[in-house]
């Protein structure tokens, strides 16, 4: 259920490098990237590399001074030496610095190489243990501390959760764009009795349409061109865990079908693939879309339908939430100001009267992002009326009063934080918590509106 080991090759000798990348690829699981030089390895780090097999002797760079950079990149990736020389002070002295192990080039690499491989896969699969319970961590401790509300449509959400919770059954959350359905699949996943599994999540949206299948069903080595290693899908990863498909709607009509087939068998087969893989998994779906219509129009399956609705929870738009525009307000705030090691920030009642006059188009997404702006532009440690907001920053007088569609309003958020971060998208991501690729495509997609210039007056 791993993600392949991903192991670099640096050797410029051609004959090490086929027997190295030979010895590696014996097992399906590794993920094999070969460099000819140092430079070329360390300028591919960002690549999270678990294992590199690095030549001592290359045209540019000696073996310990590609160590020493490679271990003050990250400490944590596993370094074999391979030498022809057998000097034991050179040894020694690389060991000292970092290397894993050191093998001498002669007739037995192979046999040790392989060894050595293969008693690596603990220490790989153990790293990776750990770096998922740490996300588990924190991704539980935002479900749990995040859903916050007091008015009665919350109460209500509260409680069909809080049903959900209990058993296994599907569950459809529905809602407009920002409202939180991937908090409420979160919170269902760690309050139930699978919470020791994989929470996996997937935006069906925001994976080209010619990907999904593979995305979701996996493929094996050399399915297709550029299947250079076996691919674990995401029902196989969410195993005795929870697997979320937010924008289930945008799903094209013929993976609908295969979908069905494995919600029905509770079995699929990966991509070239013969071996049929059993999963025991629990399913949330969401969607802004209202799939009952999308059936109507042929444009969603009607047994597909039926199998995902199960408990449905519907989330209410923000402006219809009262005080919790305030609650969510200050816990924003709090996080804002612990997050980045500030004193306490004050919300004024002027302050709360604006929050509470405004509609929200982009829902609890937008409400954090107005705080945290305002968190900016306060000077003394207390938010009044005039450090709030709406997306306008002297640009977009006519932001609020403007008849837009949701889609258009989304576009001008995006817009607005793409003129703010520089056109950064990683920080317009973080920031929006939406993936780059939703990103990247509102901005291929919406070409002409970016490209003119439109901004917010």
């Amino acid at each position: 259920m791993s993600s392949p080991t991903r192991i670099f090759v640096v050797e410029d000798d051609p004959v090490y490098i086929r027997l190295v990348k030979y010895v590696a690829e014996m097992n399906p699981d590794h993920e094999v990237f070969c460099f000819k030089s140092g430079k070329e390895c360390i300028q591919n780090l960002y690549r999270r590399p678990d294992i590199i097999s690095l030549d001592y002797s290359l045209p540019d760079m000696t073996g310990e001074e590609v160590l020493k950079q490679i271990k003050k990149y990250d400490q944590n990736i596993v370094v074999l030496i391979l030498s022809g020389q057998k000097d034991i002070a050179t040894v020694v002295q690389l060991l000292k610095t970092g290397a894993y192990d050191y093998i001498t080039k002669d007739k037995d690499t192979k046999n040790r190489l392989f060894s050595i491989l293969e008693r690596l896969k603990e220490r790989v699969a153990l790293k990776e243990e750990v770096e998922v319970l740490k996300e588990k961590l924190g991704e539980r401790y935002e479900a749990k501390h995040s859903m916050k509300g007091q008015s009665p449509v919350m109460q209500k959400v509260f409680k069909r959760i809080e049903r959900a919770c209990k058993t296994n059954i599907t569950v459809s959350v529905t809602g407009e764009t920002g409202t939180g359905k991937e908090l409420v699949a979160k919170t269902i996943h760690y309050e139930s009795n699978r919470s020791k599994g994989n929470f996996v999540a997937i935006n069906v949206s925001a994976i080209p349409k010619e990907l999904l299948e593979s995305e979701l069903f996996g493929h094996e080595k050399g399915a297709f061109t550029g299947a250079s290693t076996r691919k674990i899908g995401q029902f196989e990863r969410a195993h005795k865990g929870t697997l979320f498909l937010d924008e289930i709607g945008e799903m094209e009509i013929h993976l609908q079908a295969k979908i069905l087939r494995a919600l029905q068998e509770r079995e699929i087969t990966r991509i070239g693939g013969n071996k049929i893989v059993k999963f025991d998994t629990r399913i949330i779906v969401a969607t802004h879309r209202n799939l009952a219509e999308e059936v109507q129009k042929g444009n969603f399956r009607q047994d597909l339908y039926y199998r995902l609705l199960g408990l449905p929870i519907h989330l209410p738009p923000l402006k219809d939430r009262g005080q919790d525009i305030i609650i969510l307000a200050q816990s924003f705030l709090r996080e804002f100001c612990a997050t980045n090691k500030i004193p306490s920030i004050k919300l004024l009642a002027a302050a709360k009267n604006k929050l509470l006059s405004y509609h929200y188009p982009g829902n609890v997404r937008e409400l954090k992002a107005i705080i945290e702006l305002a968190a900016v532009m306060t000077n003394d440690n207390k938010i009044r009326k005039d450090d709030i907001s709406f997306m306008t920053s002297g640009r977009n007088n006519n932001f609020l009063t403007e008849r837009l569609s949701l889609k258009e309003y989304n576009l001008k958020i995006v817009q607005y934080f793409m003129q703010e971060y520089n056109n950064n998208v990683l920080q317009v991501a973080k920031q929006l918590k939406i993936g780059k690729s939703t990103i990247y495509r509102m901005l291929q997609e919406n070409k002409d509106f970016f490209d003119n210039g439109n901004n917010f007056g």
